[in-house]
């Protein structure tokens, strides 16, 4: 069997011999788009028994089954990071879902902020992106996508021993250290919406122990963009990048 060229996230259990059925939106995607038929491979993974080699066994218009081969990847869990960020127009809000799957968060807060301007998000179709994403990324892992909360909300039920990178805008220009000394905890980054944070948000952010102030260089950035520059700055120090 000539190795996969298409990956699916499934719910179901994966292991050698494992007969995996498929839904009526994923047969339709294997055969219907990509046209796949009998015999022909697909790599599955469903974020908790690493990638496996799967075969086409039945292939029908409304469903099919697969059957596991042999393991093609291990597990691969990012670190503990949430990536709590305020919803924004549609497109840039979709950008900010994939990226952070991509680039390792474990999951994605979407929060409503005194100046988020969108008061509502689909949490089905982002997290619908959010599988996308792994699937084209070589990912096993897909991030929890949660639904919207308020901000204050979040703080004040914060975990215990979780750090916050607070990426703050009115700092641009200044240092964007963070600290060494807390690598390998749980962590989460904030990111603020297009008017950014309210000065009753950030004095609070400031006040809290577990929030470090950060810069994301010299230039204020939009909120897509912050995102990627703070998941990148994050991973580089703190996280599995390095």
């Amino acid at each position: 069997m000539k190795p996969a060229k298409i990956r699916l996230f499934v719910e179901h259990p994966l292991g050698e011999g494992q007969s995996v059925p498929l839904e009526r939106p994923q047969a339709h995607y294997l055969f219907g788009v990509m046209r796949l038929s009998v015999g022909d491979a697909v790599a599955l993974f469903n974020g908790r028994d690493g990638e496996w080699q799967a075969e086409v066994v039945e292939a029908g218009k409304r469903g099919g089954v697969l059957t596991c081969q042999a393991q093609s990847g291990e597990q691969r869990n990012p670190p503990d990071l949430w990536l709590m960020f305020a919803p924004i127009k549609k497109a840039r809000t979709d950008f900010i879902v994939e990226k952070s799957a991509e680039m390792g968060a474990s999951t994605i807060c979407p929060v409503q902020t005194e100046f988020t301007n969108s008061e509502r998000i689909r949490q089905d179709r982002l997290q619908a992106h959010a599988v996308e994403a792994a699937e084209q990324c070589g990912g096993t892992y897909v991030p929890e996508v949660k639904g919207l909360a308020r901000l204050d909300r979040v703080l004040a039920g914060w975990p215990d021993g979780r750090q916050l990178m607070f990426c703050d805008e009115a700092l641009a220009g200044g240092a964007s250290a963070l600290p060494s000394g807390l690598a390998g905890q749980p962590w989460a980054i904030l990111i603020g919406p297009e008017g950014g944070f309210s000065d009753t948000e950030r004095k609070r952010l400031s006040e809290l122990e577990f929030a470090h102030p950060v810069a994301l260089g010299p230039r204020i950035l939009r909120a897509d963009t912050a995102a990627v520059a703070a998941m990148t700055l994050w991973q580089t120090q703190l996280g599995d990048w390095q």
